[in-house]
């Protein structure tokens, strides 16, 4: 069965949404740094820690993971800083 969506793995990075984690106090390098990015398609990437394992055993009803996906974390603050970059629903 065809998934009503899908990712796009030819899209491109295009503009990060909100600000930086060195910016927001959530890392001192560019290493290893959480982000939210808008690509060229409208799609949105986030970088972040990789708790699938964690939570896939805590994810509330109807909540389900696929085989090809993670659940990843990142600061709140940098979700916060994004909403300007958002637009409305």
């Amino acid at each position: 069965m065809a998934r009503m969506w899908e990712a796009d793995p030819s899209a491109l990075f295009v503009k990060r949404l909100g600000k930086s984690a060195a910016e927001l106090g959530n890392s001192k390098d560019d290493d290893e740094c959480p982000d939210i990015w808008q690509l060229s398609n409208g799609d949105v990437a986030v970088i972040g820690r990789d708790l699938t394992l964690h939570y896939s055993s805590h994810l509330p009803g109807g909540v389900t993971l696929g085989p090809d996906e993670r659940l990843v974390v990142i600061p709140g603050n940098m979700l916060s800083a994004a909403k300007e970059d958002l637009p409305d629903a």
